[in-house]
């Protein structure tokens, strides 16, 4: 027994290499830590791996380990400077949701609040739809919010217009924008990753816990005109420079000591990767410390997950999605990140009459205890127009 308890004790022992002062932010208390490898450690013992013993350096890491159980809505950056705050703060105040996710750069690429970083004015164009970020962020640290900025990344439509040289161009010079009139730039351009990472960083300083990245891909159907854009890329595939943009956003992020989560649609979990935007579920997933699939059960179509109309299915749907999505990270052992999905809190009457329902406290509900069955205890509510259902019970 005692080569047994040497070991653990070896692989206590066993760390990053860091300096003591530079691990003090974003290391796990050492009791949380030694059960963690306790427990793993005991399972190489029983599958007879005494000479692999686990170190510490192979475990995740959480740079918040005093965050909550995240349950949070989406906050757009009017309704965070505007008089519907009043109303949010207030739901958040009277039911168990305790985090909001704020636009801090939109879906078209506005930087929401006033700033002075000259990078950022460079290339973005700042928009005070938040009149005070200080006292924004003094609000949600009063009703103990837990703040999460939203940054949109590769859906930039003005970056793209005002730097064509980094998006995708028409043969005549023109920068390529889909059917809604949206823009992407370039996910090879390593002057897109820094500027997105420059946001994040001051959001971070502004006091946001964590950065949350969306549109982390390449426009939807980009494989079928990959050919007949002009733009700059490397050898990479696409999935490799989005899951490479991933991991150098964790790295220039993580001395910070905040969170970085992804959005990623769910059905990525579902299927292989989606190399025609390049989203891998697993690359993207093992470099960050949440993973938020967009579970809504409106965005699966028929025989998703044996329901004919899966909207109309949403514990259904959302019991299948999240079956999915563990089983995709299962590979990753002890490095999954935490999953919080996206779930429904609006009515998708665009999928036409007899396919789809109303959504109210309902619906909203079979969803939490979907995710509730399946051992998944953090959720984010979206609905665009910030209107969230009364009444939900959200534990």
């Amino acid at each position: 027994m005692n080569i047994i308890w040497t070991l653990l004790l070896l692989a206590l022992s066993t760390g990053s290499g860091a300096a003591p002062q530079e691990q003090t932010a974003g290391m796990e208390p050492a009791n949380s830590m030694m059960a963690s490898v306790t427990h793993t450690f005991s399972v190489n013992l029983a599958e007879g791996r005494l000479d692999n013993p686990i170190k510490p350096s192979d475990l995740k890491e959480d740079p918040q380990v005093d965050a909550p159980k995240v349950k949070g809505i989406y906050v757009t950056a009017y309704s965070a400077g505007g008089s519907r705050m009043s109303q949010l703060v207030d739901l958040v105040d009277k039911t168990e949701l305790n985090a909001m996710v704020i636009d801090i750069k939109d879906d078209l690429g506005y930087i929401t609040y006033k700033t002075d970083n000259a990078e950022l004015n460079k290339l973005g164009k700042p928009q005070p739809f938040i009149r005070d970020i200080d006292a924004l962020m003094a609000r949600l640290q009063k009703h103990d919010i837990y703040p999460i900025a939203r940054i949109v990344v590769f859906k930039d439509t003005i970056l793209a217009k005002k730097h064509p040289e980094l998006s995708f161009r028409h043969k005549d010079g023109s920068v390529w924008s889909n059917g809604k009139g949206d823009s992407f730039v370039n996910p090879y351009s390593k002057e897109v990753w820094d500027y997105n990472i420059a946001i994040a960083k001051e959001a971070a300083k502004l006091g946001f816990k964590e950065i949350q990245f969306d549109y982390v891909r390449f426009p939807e159907g980009f494989e079928k005109r990959a050919d007949s854009l002009s733009y700059t890329k490397s050898e990479m595939s696409r999935v490799d420079a989005v899951s490479s943009f991933v991991k150098y956003a964790k790295d220039e992020l993580e001395p910070l000591g905040i969170r970085v989560s992804v959005d990623i649609f769910g059905y990525a979990a579902s299927v292989p990767a989606a190399e025609g935007i390049g989203q891998d579920f697993v690359k993207i997933s093992d470099n960050v410390d949440v993973i938020c699939p967009m579970i809504y059960p409106s965005h699966y179509t028929t025989g998703w997950f044996n329901a004919k109309d899966p909207d109309k299915a949403p514990y259904q749907t959302i019991k299948g999605a999240v079956q999915d999505t563990q089983t995709k990270l299962s590979e990753l052992g002890e490095k999954q990140p935490i999953i919080r999905p996206w779930i429904q809190d609006f009515t998708a009457s665009w999928l036409g009459s007899g396919h789809y329902i109303k959504y109210g406290k309902h619906e909203v509900e079979e969803q939490i205890r979907a995710l509730k069955e399946m051992k998944v205890d953090e959720f984010l509510l979206w609905n665009a127009s910030n209107r969230y259902t009364s009444g939900v019970a959200y534990e």
